[in-house]
């Protein structure tokens, strides 16, 4: 589970009465159990025994159930992935800003020496007339 490509091996076993269908090697949460209690639609229900669901009804709902599971999971590794991406992108950004900014400030900085000392020019120029 969790992975696009898991390799986990799943096994269907009945119990000793063969009113319980074991799952091996799915770990489920309690709200996944809760809904695979909820009672599906009347009509595509089969009764067996004590009410109990065949099969091959369980082994579908349970791949269902592992599916949603599943796609949840990758929904938000999705999430996670695209909140990191998005941080990292700001993050350059940040850098990216405070590179132009320094290199702004250089210029300005060699912008205004020239002018002083063109300033300082003329004002000897000046001074010497």
């Amino acid at each position: 589970m969790g992975g696009g490509g898991s390799t986990r091996r799943v096994t269907f076993e009945a119990d000793e009465n063969e009113n319980i269908t074991v799952v091996k090697g799915v770990r489920l949460s309690d709200s996944l159990i809760d809904r695979m209690k909820e009672p599906s639609s009347p009509s595509g229900r089969q009764q067996r025994g004590s009410g109990a669901v065949n099969d091959e009804e369980l082994k579908k709902r349970i791949a269902e159930e592992l599916a949603l599971e599943r796609a949840r999971r990758d929904s938000e590794a999705q999430k996670r992935r695209l909140k990191q991406e998005q941080m990292y992108v700001r993050d350059e950004f940040g850098k990216l800003l405070e590179r132009e900014r320094i290199s702004s400030n250089e210029h300005l900085t060699r912008v205004i020496l020239r002018e002083r000392a063109a300033t300082e020019e003329e004002r000897q120029r000046a001074q010497r007339l």
